[in-house]
């Protein structure tokens, strides 16, 4: 039986504009068995998970458990777990860590201020290597656990600072990642595209190859921001920012501004993919939407 991300590479569906939106990430270290909806369903107390949800609504930060790579068995639960929390908006990406004896802690955090990018000094700076979270929520779709699970465990083998993490949409794009502090997120990785979209990061570039778009920024801004980077070659991870997009029914106009000054405008059309497919393993297949860019224009300056 042919699987959603079967189907979603055979018909070369576009990846630019489908990452999941979060200007930041709280993410909870949840060992042990996941379901569909992860926070509800695992090994973390539900009423806490419904909680942090509800907490971070309309805030800007999602809320996502992680694990490391390997057989998940609850018999050797932590006595306490590891937290991050990282905010991806352009020149003010950070993240921050800490361990927590109860989740519930987590309750008191400032979520708006989290999402707005200010940590107030919480916990301590992470300042390790780049950090690789590869979707292995097999409940919420089969492929994330055929082809995120066998990556995870290639890129802990060789070494590299990779959590497994629930679900972070488009799953019909598996093995899918995102990589922070920049929150550039990739679909159909292989080992050796999660290397180099590390050696990136380390140095403050992206690369820009199978990838879904920057968290930070809405679908119409990823998309955007992504054409702009392949019609200038820019690779430095900070150097561009989404700064304005008006819509008119399913057209977006985006304003992409470079830090030296320069600003595009892109149009970008909201569509329908053709033919149907699936969009998750066992539904009837729909038509998923996407992010066509149609025009890459430099801005005009606005009057003095």
């Amino acid at each position: 039986m042919s699987t959603c991300a079967t189907a979603s590479r055979l018909l070369a569906e576009p990846l630019a504009g489908t990452a999941a939106p979060a200007r930041t990430w709280l993410l909870i270290e949840q060992p042990g068995p996941w379901g569909a909806d992860a926070l509800a369903s695992s090994h973390l107390d539900p009423a806490v998970g419904s909680a942090l949800d509800l907490a971070a609504k309309d805030t800007g930060v999602r809320v996502q458990l992680i694990r490391r790579p390997g057989r998940h068995a609850d018999c050797h639960e932590p006595a306490s777990q590891r937290v991050f929390v990282a905010h991806t908006a352009p020149g003010r990406s950070w993240i921050r860590t800490t361990r927590v004896d109860d989740p519930a802690a987590l309750l008191e955090l400032d979520f708006a201020a989290l999402g707005a990018g200010e940590h107030g000094g919480l916990w301590e700076a992470y300042e390790g290597d780049p950090l690789v979270f590869v979707c292995t929520n097999g409940k919420r779709d089969r492929c994330c656990a055929l082809l995120g699970r066998p990556l995870a465990t290639e890129l802990a083998a060789a070494g590299t600072e990779v959590w497994e993490v629930t679900h972070i949409g488009g799953h019909r794009f598996s093995p899918t990642l995102f990589v922070l502090p920049y929150g550039y997120t990739y679909g159909r990785a292989t080992a050796q595209d999660v290397k180099e979209a590390l050696e990136a990061a380390r140095t403050g570039l992206v690369d820009t190859a199978n990838c879904r778009g920057r968290s930070a920024f809405e679908r119409p801004g990823q998309a955007a921001e992504l054409a702009v980077r392949e019609l200038t070659g820019e690779r430095s991870a900070d150097a561009l920012d989404v700064t304005a997009a008006e819509s008119t029914g399913s057209r977006w106009t985006v304003t992409v501004t470079h830090r030296d000054g320069r600003a595009w405008r892109v149009e970008v059309e909201q569509g329908a993919a053709e033919p149907p497919r699936p969009e998750t393993c066992g539904m009837v297949p729909g038509r998923p939407g996407r992010m066509d860019v149609v025009a890459v224009l430099p801005a005009v300056p606005s009057a003095a």
